[in-house]
């Protein structure tokens, strides 16, 4: 494993809709450990204009810093809702292209587990979300991405409580 300060990182990973904030938080309970909001939201929220490019790559660094500064008080696991792929995958789908500094960070930082989440689940209208026809087609993308790095990943899919216990069932099978 790679952990980083003897902390197993494990990212939710998947389309929007999927769960992952929800499943993220319920872990980090089920665990006694924190977990790391999605940014997006937050900085997204924040503006009142259209996002460009370079909002994505504040997004995402900020990401990173706020998971470096759970670690500290991180209980052998913490849970992250979001990451770098999101972040590439982002950046192409709007703008054709990724930055050098999230494709490179990638690798950097790559997670010792990915739950990638099924877009098994109705969708949910909101605001902030673009993609309600496409989870599919984005789900096999960052299914692609995790090949291509060749992480270690397990797909999380189900409804309700199923879902919550099949990552409890992935994150058991993974710890020492």
């Amino acid at each position: 494993m790679a952990q980083k300060n003897g902390i197993v990182r494990i990212a939710l990973i998947g389309p929007e809709s999927t769960a992952k904030s929800t499943l993220s938080e319920a872990l980090a309970k089920h665990y006694n450990t924190v977990w790391v909001p999605e940014y997006a939201r937050t900085y997204l929220n924040g503006i009142n204009r259209k996002y460009t490019l370079e909002d994505i790559v504040k997004i995402a660094k900020e990401q990173l810093l706020q998971e470096q500064n759970k670690l500290a008080s991180a209980n052998k696991l913490i849970f992250v809702d979001t990451e770098l792929i999101i972040s590439k995958i982002w950046c192409e789908e709007v703008f054709n292209t990724s930055p050098e500094w999230i494709i490179k960070n990638i690798l950097e930082f790559k997670y010792d587990l990915y739950l990638l989440t099924s877009p098994d689940l109705p969708w949910e209208k909101d605001p902030l979300r673009e993609n309600p026809h496409r989870r599919q087609f984005l789900f096999d993308r960052y299914e692609s991405e995790l090949k291509n790095i060749q992480a270690n990943y397990k797909i999380i899919d189900g409804t309700g409580d199923n879902r919550l216990k099949k990552c409890i069932a992935q994150v058991d099978l993974f710890l020492p």
